[in-house]
């Protein structure tokens, strides 16, 4: 759908990261580019002393969320909070896997920078739908605040640390968040890293490519900002990152994301399980587990069932 909305206003602008996130997914993934936005007009919403120009912007966002829904009727991951919540988090997920992969390999840059700094943008966004789970918020922390870090080492033409920093830093963490003025600024909540790490907002280009499509967590798949022109490092020249198996373990997985074995997956009745139908399983786990974020104890219940039927008979219903 087009998109056509009204300049961000100065007194609107700490809600301009999430329209730019949502402004770079429009082609790619539409569903992120809805939350992102639906998540920008409640911050708007809330902004006190507001003018005409202001209430221009949010209403144009507001008819843009309504058309979008609309338009939108079939798909599941924008009319279903349960469904969408599940996708935003394993979008993000899929996103900060492969930042902290390549970070923890030394493969520094702005595609990694770029990576960790959307997944924090989206992991934000999944606030829409109510408090954060611990794991969730605790990759929000971290991904924002190493897009901080990292971004601000190369600019500096230092060396940044792969992973997280030493423990017995940790007193003297800060949580980097971005204010109005776009700007990393420290928040009460401890978080590793440096303390002194410069509050300065990191510049990516306009475009992004394409990241790995919503599914299982565990995947090789390609670097999904390969398209990007990264920067530079200062000692050599950054390596490409090709694919890579996540730290949270499990199987080697295929270019579909899905473990190498699970393609050779055969039901107790002898049905041999298609990749698609391992991945439609792994969905309803997904939203069982969302729902029961919510203590919705029967949906949670019913998404299970799904998944044990397509298991157990290769049948989906």
């Amino acid at each position: 759908m087009a998109v056509n909305l009204p300049p961000v206003t100065p007194l609107l602008k700490p809600i301009q990261h999430y329209l730019k996130t949502a402004q770079e997914h429009d082609t790619r993934d539409p569903v992120v580019a809805y939350w992102c936005r639906l998540y920008a007009l409640q911050l708007g919403l809330k902004i006190p002393h507001q003018t005409m120009d202001d209430r221009k912007v949010l209403v144009a966002i507001m008819d843009w969320l309504e058309a979008t829904k609309r338009a939108s009727a079939d798909n599941e991951s924008i009319t279903n909070d349960v469904a969408a919540l599940a996708y935003l988090e394993n979008y993000a997920l899929k996103l900060f896997l492969y930042a902290d992969k390549q970070d923890r390999a030394g493969n520094f840059g702005k595609n990694v920078v770029k990576a960790f700094y959307t997944a924090g943008m989206i992991y934000d966004a999944c606030q829409t739908f109510g408090d954060l789970t611990e794991e969730v918020t605790q990759n929000r922390k971290y991904a924002k605040w190493k897009a901080s870090y990292i971004h601000n080492c190369l600019k500096n033409g230092e060396t940044p640390v792969p992973g997280p920093m030493p423990t017995e830093g940790e007193e003297d963490g800060k949580d980097y968040d971005q204010d109005a003025g776009g700007a990393f600024q420290p928040n009460p909540e401890p978080q590793p890293g440096p303390s002194n790490t410069p509050a300065a907002p990191p510049h990516f280009p306009s475009a992004m490519p394409t990241p790995p499509p919503a599914g299982p967590t565990n995947f090789t798949t390609t670097d999904p900002f390969s398209n990007v022109k990264a920067p530079t490092p200062p000692s050599e020249p950054e390596k490409p990152p090709g694919g890579f198996q996540p730290y949270t373990g499990g199987p080697v997985a295929d270019a579909a994301g899905l473990p190498v074995e699970s393609n050779r997956m055969v039901t107790p009745g002898g049905v041999q399980l298609r990749p698609d139908q391992i991945t439609k399983a792994q969905k309803y786990c997904r939203w069982a587990e969302s729902a029961l974020n919510y203590e919705d104890l029967k949906t949670s219940i019913d998404n299970l069932q799904k998944a044990l039927r397509l298991l157990q008979t290769g049948q989906d219903g």
